[in-house]
């Protein structure tokens, strides 16, 4: 256990992302002591040649101080102003805090639209190196004040575990309002065990989830499970921490045993299928008759019915028995889909009048998404 904690030691570049909970007041807006005490761990960090990009949540929530909407429930557009109006307020509590220390902030704002083309991806990616190049700290955010549905990351931690990505970090840290995972909610049992080590995002470590986010906060453990599988499948480690107390990053970074560490497993994917499982939207879906795994293709005479409009080429969930299996490109839209449905690979041609492709998703294009 503590040998892979002591991989930590080696980190020269790490994500931090930090929650609602941790930099919002219901009451006072910024908590600028956290803001001074992130900002002095980061200098420290700084101190010592390692890089951080931080991930800040807390946009939407100071808006809604600032509006006098902390107990309503906000609509797109409403959310959007919130996000306009709390963005300075942000990122002038980051500028003050670091600038008092001798460094200078950069904002990045990303939606998901961003990292679904590969050049703007790269653009991104060069502005982070040119950043650290420079000795500056990214504070990277949700574009919130432009963002649909469609190309939301869905909370902060999905956005830094693909902002680890980007900036090519060794480590993600989750700072949070919690030690960690626990094996159960510690809330409501007293012996709870917290989880130090975790080397695969099972079922049964999924499960220890629960649902449970901060009345502030987007995100639950659930999201940090599911934005440590993203990130460890990269290649990059994850950690959840507690953000409230004193000297945590530090001690994690020196091996300590503090918080949960998730480690990169066998499942590691190339960029390819990172796209296709984690960033492409999702045009319908192909419910088959039979599951699916790595190494398979989806076959004409495997697929029951599918649902959704789709052009040849855009991504699709492939479901079984109610349960979601992969992610993949379809070799054909759904028009010429419908007229497949239930006929076999050699009636292709005869049925479209021409062949592109044996298979409907063929495995080069399909990442399973439903294993262990």
């Amino acid at each position: 256990m503590m040998k892979q904690r002591d991989n930590l030691k080696h980190v020269k570049r790490i994500v931090l992302k930090v929650g609602s909970s941790l930099l919002a007041d219901a009451k006072h807006g910024v908590n600028t002591a956290m803001v001074q005490r992130l900002a002095s761990d980061i200098k420290a960090l700084h101190d010592k040649n390692i890089q951080v990009c931080l991930v800040s949540s807390g946009a939407v929530a100071l808006g809604r101080v600032q509006l006098g909407w902390v107990d309503k429930k906000l609509n797109v557009h409403e959310k959007q102003a919130a996000a306009a109006i709390g963005q300075p307020l942000l990122m002038h509590a980051y500028q003050t805090a670091f600038s008092e220390l001798g460094l200078v902030v950069a904002q990045m704002l990303l939606t998901k639209d961003d990292l679904r083309h590969r050049r703007r991806y790269i653009n991104a990616s060069n502005t982070s190196k040119t950043l650290f190049a420079a000795q500056v700290i990214p504070i990277v955010n949700e574009n919130d004040t432009v963002v649909v549905e469609e190309i939301k990351f869905g909370d902060n931690d999905a956005l830094g575990a693909l902002v680890s990505m980007v900036v090519e970090a060794d480590l993600m840290v989750m700072m949070t309002d919690v030690d960690g995972l626990f094996e159960s909610n510690p809330a409501e049992d007293m012996h709870a065990k917290r989880v130090s080590v975790v080397d695969t995002l099972s079922a049964v470590v999924m499960n220890m989830a629960g649902d449970v986010g901060s009345s502030f906060g987007t995100g639950g453990m659930k999201s940090k499970l599911d934005a440590a599988k993203i990130s460890t499948q990269s290649g990059v480690m994850s950690a959840i921490i507690h953000g409230e107390k004193d000297g945590v990053l530090t001690k994690l970074l020196a091996g300590e045993d503090v918080g949960t560490l998730f480690t990169c497993g066998k499942d590691r994917q190339s960029w390819h299928q990172h796209w296709i499982s984690n960033l492409l939207p999702v045009s319908g879906k192909l419910i088959l008759n039979q599951s699916v795994g790595d190494g398979d293709s989806v076959m004409l005479e495997h697929i029951q019915s599918f649902e959704g409009q789709f052009d040849k080429g855009e991504c699709v969930e492939i479901w079984h028995d109610g349960v979601l299996m992969a992610r993949g490109l379809t070799n054909y839209n759904s028009e010429d889909m419908l007229k497949l449905i239930g006929k076999h690979t050699k009636d292709i041609e005869t049925t479209l009048g021409y062949v592109d492709f044996k298979s409907m998703v063929h495995r080069d294009n399909l990442v399973v998404v439903g294993k262990d």
